[in-house]
């Protein structure tokens, strides 16, 4: 039995390793990632993850892409309360809060997605009796009545650049059959 355990151990660490292998980006068609033109991304892995890099989003600081399609389902990044024109921080915590969602709102969107497509969120705050408040105030702004998607707010130490907030997404954007 212990000779099955081992090689079921090196089958899965194979495994494992291809799949970390598989998703190496490859190729580089030079499109915008945007809805209008599906599949004509920046990179896409072997197993068919996309890189996007849609118009209107901010530039990544490093070592990340602003989020990724996956199948039916586009991941965005953490995003915080940066002016896409300026790569920088806009002044005022609500503003600040508003422009991460609104940075999340613009990726969703370029692949087809909504607000209300929203599966998921994660939101990161400083300072929870403070900054909390106005996540919700945001959420209620830009979602309206529409049903709200599952979140969780968890309060860190610190965020980039000593930001106050970052909010990152999983949307449900079914991919249109050519």
């Amino acid at each position: 039995m212990g000779g099955a355990v081992k090689e079921n151990n090196r089958t899965t660490i194979h495994y494992l390793a291809a799949g970390t292998l598989g998703l190496t980006l490859v190729g580089c068609s030079g499109g915008s990632g945007d809805a209008s033109s599906p599949g004509d991304y920046a990179q896409t892995s072997e197993n068919g993850v996309s890189v996007l890099t849609p118009d209107g989003a901010i530039d990544p600081t490093g070592t990340w892409n602003v989020g990724t399609r996956s199948g039916d389902y586009v991941h965005v990044a953490g995003m915080r309360g940066i002016d896409p024109d300026t790569n920088e921080l806009v002044d005022g915590d609500l503003e600040r809060v508003r422009q991460g969602f609104l940075n999340m709102q613009t990726i969703a969107e370029s692949e087809g997605a909504t607000l209300q497509d929203a599966v998921r969120l994660v939101v990161y705050v400083t300072d929870m009796d403070e900054h909390r408040p106005l996540v919700n105030e945001v959420q209620e702004e830009l979602w309206g009545e529409a049903m709200y998607p599952p979140r969780s707010i968890i309060e860190v130490t610190a965020l980039n650049d000593d930001d106050i907030f970052e909010v990152e997404g999983t949307f449900y954007a079914p991919v249109e059959d050519d």
